[in-house]
């Protein structure tokens, strides 16, 4: 059975973890069977290693354990996943059926939701890069990826929006 993959990209503060997470809460709720993967976190060391394609490799081991138990459908947040489809699909392996959402703020809310999260040394770094990122996916991300405001709206209903898009909440194999 053909896999099913939501990459939900954006820059850093637009909500990526969040809305992910209430993705996950919402589709359990309905007892739709996915997994989420954290995709910042498959090759997050230093030295960068994104030469090395650490991240898909880290990807497709994480993917393969997830076929195994019977997974089919995956919910996958990194910055850039939005841009890096192919790279990605090639690295799960299955030829998935792709939702690609890229989730955007203004700056004024990102740098809110940053200032909560980020109380080290890295908060002016984290600005100065999600404001690069904000430009950069804006202009290289695919057209036919689905745009989506994140600015005063409320996780719940930015999930439920993406979840239609997914077309996930109908009964199929996956669902218990």
């Amino acid at each position: 059975m053909r896999s099913e993959v939501l990459f939900l990209g954006g820059r850093a503060g637009v909500g990526k973890t969040s809305v992910g997470t209430e993705i996950h809460v919402q589709l359990s709720a309905r007892h739709v069977r996915h997994g989420l993967i954290e995709g910042d976190n498959l090759d997050l060391a230093y030295p960068p290693p994104w030469e090395h394609g650490l991240a898909e490799r880290n990807l497709a081991a994480m993917w393969a354990n997830y076929r195994v138990l019977g997974y089919r459908r995956l919910i996958y947040t990194n910055t850039v996943s939005v841009r890096f489809v192919d790279a990605l699909t090639a690295a799960m392996g299955d030829d998935p059926r792709v939702t690609a959402v890229l989730l955007t703020a203004d700056d004024r809310t990102a740098r809110q939701r940053l200032a909560r999260r980020e109380i080290g040394t890295a908060l002016q770094r984290h600005i100065e890069r999600s404001d690069l990122a904000a430009r950069e996916l804006a202009e290289l991300s695919p057209p036919w990826v689905h745009r989506i405001r994140t600015d005063d709206r409320p996780v719940a209903d930015l999930a439920a929006e993406i979840i239609e898009l997914t077309g996930w909440t109908g009964a199929g194999p996956d669902q218990a």
